[in-house]
């Protein structure tokens, strides 16, 4: 895609840098969805602003997936497939209501959990080896949504229980593309994700259906555009520079929701959702580190293993 040879920094700055620079785009893009979303749902419920957000995605991507043709496309994966979008869409649907009713930045604060329910979905159904420190900083990285969250024995924030089910959700995403991606290109999977969810976004919103303003279309096509650029900035991130990496820099949404609830809604957040929110980013970008210190030398000990067999390589 042409959007991955654009350079918009400028270019004697280094690699991860310039990642770095693409991450916090990415990350100022969708705390500016999020806005979006938020004000598109006080005319339409947020099932049809879910719709409308894959609609006018699918129809950015128009022009590119026609330039890239079907090339690339063939795949046996259908199943899985089938099983990312549910559970993509499942996430978007809790993620949009929850936005609706709830402080932007509390929200925010709670999503950056996805990372800790992959850890526990990738030992679990993937059986992936989690060893002691990162079960610990997964254990560290829930008690922060205790410390955001604060239950009692009277009250359960319900909406709050809802970010955390959408968490989930996304996490089981994530590990769903973990897995295509072992056999499926990067166009394959973006290409079937919007062909996918668009149809079947539109199957809760008919159940709640009314037609928009022309007024709120306009802010709809804006919503489909902002989301677009945001998966592109993020993509490009991650062409830069390591996941890992670049995780640290995902959490200046943070400070960017704070910014948008407190100007637009008068929203704040108070001390201990900001130290509950710094102990779960904490705990998120350790367990990042570590995965790619461990890949590291599984891929270190393979190449040396490998070497062994043939010395004449």
């Amino acid at each position: 895609m042409a959007f991955f040879s654009t350079r918009l920094f400028p270019s004697k700055l280094s690699v991860t840098v310039e990642g770095a620079l693409w991450m916090v785009t990415a990350a100022a893009l969708f705390s500016v969805l999020n806005l979006l979303i938020r004000h598109a749902s006080t005319e339409l419920h947020p099932f049809q602003v879910t719709f409308f957000r894959n609609f006018f995605s699918l129809a950015f991507m128009l022009p590119w997936l026609m330039r890239a043709g079907l090339g690339g496309l063939r795949t046996r994966k259908w199943g899985l497939y089938s099983t990312r979008a549910l559970t993509g869409l499942a996430a978007m649907l809790t993620w949009f209501y929850a936005i609706s009713v709830m402080p932007l930045a509390e929200a925010v604060a709670l999503n950056f959990t996805t990372p800790l329910f992959a850890t526990v979905g990738a030992a679990l159904f993937l059986g992936e080896v989690v060893r002691l420190r990162r079960w610990t900083a997964t254990v560290v990285g829930f008690l922060g949504v205790l410390v955001i969250v604060r239950p009692d024995a009277e009250a359960i924030d319900l909406v709050a229980v809802l970010v955390l089910v959408s968490a989930c959700f996304s996490a089981a995403s994530a590990l769903q593309v973990k897995a295509l991606a072992r056999t499926e290109s990067t166009t394959a999977m973006v290409t079937y994700m919007v062909l996918f969810l668009t149809p079947m976004s539109l199957v809760p919103a008919l159940f709640v259906w009314s037609w928009p303003s022309w007024g709120m279309l306009v802010w709809l096509v804006a919503m489909g555009g902002v989301a677009t650029l945001g998966h592109l900035s993020l993509t490009r991130a991650f062409h830069m520079a390591d996941a890992s990496a670049m995780m640290p820099f995902d959490y200046t949404k943070l400070p960017f929701a704070a910014l948008l609830g407190y100007v637009m809604f008068g929203e704040t957040m108070d001390l201990w959702s900001w130290v509950g929110a710094g102990i779960i980013a904490g705990s998120t970008i350790y367990i990042a580190q570590r995965e790619a210190s461990l890949a590291r030398r599984e891929r270190t000990a393979a190449a040396a293993s490998a070497s062994v067999r043939d010395p004449g390589r």
